[in-house]
């Protein structure tokens, strides 16, 4: 098998005619990498909060943000 013949850096059509409505947009693109990146896995084993006496919920940097996150986008959305 010849792999220079099956393989091209040139693409083909343009690249506003591959996206549809549907597509994500450039936020929703960047916020998928960011939380499929691996430094921002690497926050799970870090602890951020430690549980009062008697609790058994652990909040570590990932959940944290996450948590965080979600409470600023309800406020955003709110005040938008």
């Amino acid at each position: 098998m010849n792999w220079d013949k099956l393989l091209s850096t040139k693409r083909t059509g343009e690249i506003d005619a591959q996206l549809k409505e549907y597509d994500r947009t450039q936020f929703q693109r960047d916020y998928d990498r960011l939380i499929f990146s691996s430094p921002f896995r690497r926050m799970q084993d870090k602890t951020q909060v430690f549980p009062l006496p008697g609790s058994v919920f652990v909040h570590n940097r990932l959940t944290h943000s996450l948590e965080v996150a979600s409470v600023g986008r309800s406020l955003g959305n709110n005040i938008s």
